[in-house]
This record gives C-alpha cells, structure tokens and sequence, in this order.
C-alpha cells in the first residue's frame, strides 16, 4: 500500500506546518520577550518601584521625617519601615538581615528609642524622628559611638555594625551601659556572626564612661 509522504493511509497529515499568520506571530512574541529579557535596566529598583505601585490598588502617599528632612514617597500601607527606607529612599545603611525581628540589623531610632524597623509600618512612622546610621555624624564629624567602634575594631564584615552602633547609642542614653554585664544584656538584641562582642563591649563602655 503507498502512503503518501505528507500523510497517512487516512490522509491525515504528519507534521504540518502552522499557517504563515500563526508563525509569524510567534516570532514577533518569541522576540519582543527576548527583546526584554536583554534590556539594561535605565531606572533605579526604587523608581521601578514607585513606578508599579501606581498601579496597584491602595497605594497612599505618606511623608517621613529621616534624619532632619522630611521624604514622601508611594508606597502601600503593608510595607515596611525598614523597606521604605531602603528601597523608597536608598537609605541603605540599615541592613535587612532575618527580616523577622531576630537579628537587629535592621536597628533605627525612632524618636530616640531603638526599634526593629522590619517589625514596623512606614506609615506607623509618619510626623515621627526617625535616625538611621547616615543621620548620625554631623558631617565630616563622626559620633562618638562611630569613633569608639573604629577605636576599639568592633566590626569585622560590617554588616551588623549600622544596627549594632545606633543600638549601642540608645543604650547609653538609656543608662544600661555602666557595666560590661549590663552591656551584654542590653545589646543581646543584635547579633554578631563574626563574634565582635568583647570589641563592641568595650566600645559602648568607653562612649558610656565619657558621658
């Protein structure tokens, strides 16, 4: 029995092409997603940002008062205050470490107190002080905290120090520093992976002895 090449006995057809307005559909969808796939991105993760949550739904505006100056920014009521200032404001000096409140990375002062900035809302913050490691030395003046860590090298990778200093601010200004033990205790909050605490002990004491 001959077949014929472009079918079976039942004339049905094997590997038929698609239609010239099938394929040349595909191109065009294959290409424009490779197209953006290649693309450099021209804007920042903040403006990108911004630019997203135009279109979602509750979106609010709200003002925060960091480090002296007032910054108002698009943002959804659910973000956080650690987010807001990291990727709203590209204040990035205040690190996301657990993200859940464990760790004290995340470690800003609001209204002089220290909090979790993860464990808060940005829109909580509104009309509040807020001060993040950038808004601690005045200038080219260190504070004092800054210069006793580099003082006494209590930091190795760095990138629990921003939490670890405005921690070891509050703790002074508390009065929970006037021994290595009452340190200990008051600072347990932030961690250290690389195992400076003897240095960020004495670091503390030493901003504590001179106040």
């Amino acid at each position: 029995m001959n077949l014929d090449t472009k079918g079976d006995a039942a004339g049905t057809p094997h590997n038929s092409a698609p239609e010239d307005g099938t394929r040349r559909s595909f191109i065009k969808q294959a290409g424009g997603i490779l197209g953006l796939a290649l693309a450099p991105p021209l804007i920042s993760q903040a403006e990108r940002l911004t630019a997203f949550s135009k279109t979602v739904e509750g979106v609010s505006t709200m003002t925060l008062k960091v480090n002296g100056t007032a910054r108002t920014i698009q943002a959804e009521p659910r973000v956080s205050l650690l987010d807001a200032l990291r990727e709203y404001l590209d204040l990035t000096g205040t690190k996301k470490g657990c993200d859940h409140g464990q760790c004290g990375a995340c470690t800003v002062l609001v209204e002089g107190r220290r909090i979790n900035s993860c464990l808060t809302l940005a829109v909580m913050n509104q009309g509040k002080e807020i001060t993040t490691i950038e808004g601690l030395a005045k200038g080219e003046e260190l504070h004092p905290m800054q210069q006793a860590f580099l003082k006494h090298d209590g930091l190795q990778c760095g990138y629990c120090t921003p939490g670890q200093i405005l921690s070891g601010v509050a703790c002074v200004q508390e009065g929970h520093a006037t021994t290595d033990d009452q340190v200990r205790e008051w600072m347990s909050g932030n961690l250290c992976r690389c195992g400076a605490y003897p240095n960020i002990v004495a670091a503390v004491r030493e901003v504590a002895g001179k106040a």
